[in-house]
């Protein structure tokens, strides 16, 4: 039921009681006002009777000269209580009515001089109202139906009632005016309450009501206004911690009491591989056992540090905290290049140890040898020339990487300029030009006509197409070897050197530019290569902004290229 028909129900029980009670209170007070007054009334005109009741006169006669006079009933009883007269009763009927002394209104007016009494009369069995006063001859007594007066109230509460009807017409359509007035606001207040509880915060009530409902709709205007400025803070403080969650390296997942995950930052996404748009169940989280393990843990209260998992592929270090209110947090860090660094690190060690000890055994043994004054001085000069060309080879790997070193510290940055390729080619390919005569191969250029120049560093170019170029010369044993150039199609300038040698088998391919990495190790050893060439060759074009890519198959060449950019 709205507020407005409880209102309206309200006042009309209001007005049905108000009706009732002025109904029942004019009865009572009007019945108890008339027969005051018909009392009084009825003794004035006993006590008329009395002062014309003589001594010797006919009782009876005169009862019936009063009655009609007076137009009500009058009797006149002697001192023993017998009826002398009664306008009512004629002759004979009036020895047998019976003794009168024993009337209430009698018997009181014998003893205070006056006496009334209200009740049903022996004699006509009407209601009446008696009234007696005290005579010396006995009592005059008048009396007076009251059915009258019932006529009278029932008159009189028919026309209370109608103007309680008529009133209550009018009370209820100004009730309904008031229930309304006090109503809508009330529900205008209620729906921009529903509407701000939905979400709609720029919500505000319109109301200029006077009196509490206007301190109300301000109140409620104001607290408008610090709940849309609280919501933004927190909004903006969850933006905040958002974005900086996001930001993290790490990932960030939330779990809440009920194994729902509330939040997941975009690193976890990452390496959970979860794409489940917030809240999901944690079930779907990977069912890795470690993982499982710590969230079981930390639903139970207990804390795990820094365990290390594999996820899909990756290598992810596992927090696990316990949250006060119930459900858990994760931290995730993923520790794959870390550990790709400690692997690349061990490698290197393993690799650079490797081919040191080489050449140092060789220079060891032959200068060892060289001690014993016996060995023919042919022989001397054999071993020193192996001693110098070994040694040669253990420059040109500490060379090798000091500019790797160099290049990957940051130490280095290109210095470009306008490049003439022809000319920067025809370099690279005269400086092999006596080991590929050696091996009966042909140099050619190949240079498209929008590829004559490019912006790089000369040096570092010069330093590219070397490796690139002896590279290819110790993996060709027939064929050619052709330097070419081209223009790609961001606009820059593509440069690589194309043999025709053994080619690379294609599981080799993705790992070629890693450092002291050899599809045939014994061969690049044999002939001097150090493993670094390519490596040296990715980072120098790299820090250009380009990048490098081979392409090659067993018995068909390989094709190395450097792309740089516009």
């Amino acid at each position: 039921m709205r507020l407005s028909q409880r209102l309206l129900a309200g006042f009309l029980v209001v007005i049905v009681v108000l009706v009732a009670l002025v109904v029942t209170s004019v009865d009572r007070r009007v019945r108890e006002r008339l027969l005051t007054q018909a009392s009084g009334s009825l003794i004035r005109e006993a006590r008329l009777l009395g002062a014309s009741w003589r001594v010797g006169m006919d009782a009876d006669s005169l009862a019936d000269a009063q009655g009609a006079l007076l137009g009500h009933r009058v009797t006149l009883v002697d001192s023993a209580g017998r009826v002398v007269g009664d306008s009512e009763f004629e002759g004979a009927v009036l020895s047998q009515l019976e003794d009168h002394s024993l009337r209430p209104e009698v018997a009181q007016s014998m003893a205070t001089g006056e006496g009334t009494a209200v009740r049903q009369s022996p004699s006509t069995g009407e209601r009446e109202i008696y009234a007696a006063v005290r005579h010396p001859q006995g009592t005059a007594r008048v009396s007076l139906s009251i059915a009258s007066h019932g006529q009278i109230v029932r008159q009189l509460q028919r026309d209370v009632l109608s103007a309680a009807l008529l009133a209550t017409l009018v009370a209820i359509i100004l009730a309904s005016i008031f229930a309304r007035s006090v109503s809508q606001p009330i529900l205008e207040l209620r729906d921009d309450a529903r509407a701000i509880a939905g979400g709609d915060l720029q919500r505000r009530p319109s109301l200029a009501a006077p009196g509490e409902v206007g301190e109300l709709a301000s109140a409620f205007h104001r607290l408008a206004e610090q709940l849309t400025a609280r919501v933004a803070a927190l909004e903006a403080d969850d933006a905040l911690l958002r974005a900086v969650s996001d930001s993290l390296n790490e990932g960030v997942v939330a779990v809440d009491a009920r194994q729902q995950v509330v939040h997941v930052n975009d690193g976890a996404r990452h390496m959970l591989g979860a794409r489940d748009p917030l809240p999901f169940p944690a079930d779907r989280l990977p069912r890795d056992r470690i993982l499982r393990e710590a969230l079981t843990a930390a639903m139970a209260g207990a804390s795990t540090d820094d365990v290390e998992t594999q996820l899909n592929d990756r290598i992810v270090s596992l927090t696990a905290r316990p949250l006060a209110g119930g459900g858990a947090v994760f931290a995730l860090f993923d520790v794959t290049p870390i550990r790709r660094l400690e692997t690349m690190r061990r490698d290197f060690v393993a690799n650079v140890s490797h081919e040191l000890k080489t050449p140092l055994t060789v220079v060891s043994g032959f200068a060892e040898t060289l001690r014993d004054p016996s060995v023919p001085p042919e022989q001397r000069a054999q071993f020193v020339e192996t001693i110098l060309n070994n040694t040669q080879r253990m420059q040109r790997l500490v060379d090798d990487l000091l500019d790797l070193s160099r290049i990957e510290s940051g130490g280095w940055r290109p210095n470009p300029t306008d490049v003439d390729l022809e000319v920067m080619a025809g370099e690279s390919l005269a400086a092999i030009s006596d080991g590929a005569a050696d091996k009966g191969l042909e140099l050619r250029r190949d240079n498209a006509p929008d590829a004559r120049r490019v912006r790089a560093d000369a040096v570092a170019l010069r330093q590219v197409l070397a490796n690139l170029v002896h590279n290819a010369l110790r993996h060709t044993t027939s064929g050619s070897i052709t330097v070419l150039a081209e223009r790609n199609s961001s606009g820059g300038v593509t440069i690589g050197v194309r043999d025709t040698g053994s080619g690379i088998p294609a599981e080799h391919l993705p790992r070629v530019f890693e450092r002291f990495y050899r599809a045939d190790a014994s061969r690049s050893r044999a002939e001097g290569g150090t493993g670094l060439g390519l490596a040296i060759v990715k980072h120098l074009v790299e820090a250009h902004g380009g990048r490098v890519s081979a392409e090659s198959a067993p018995g068909q060449g390989t094709t190395v290229r450097a792309e740089f950019p516009q």
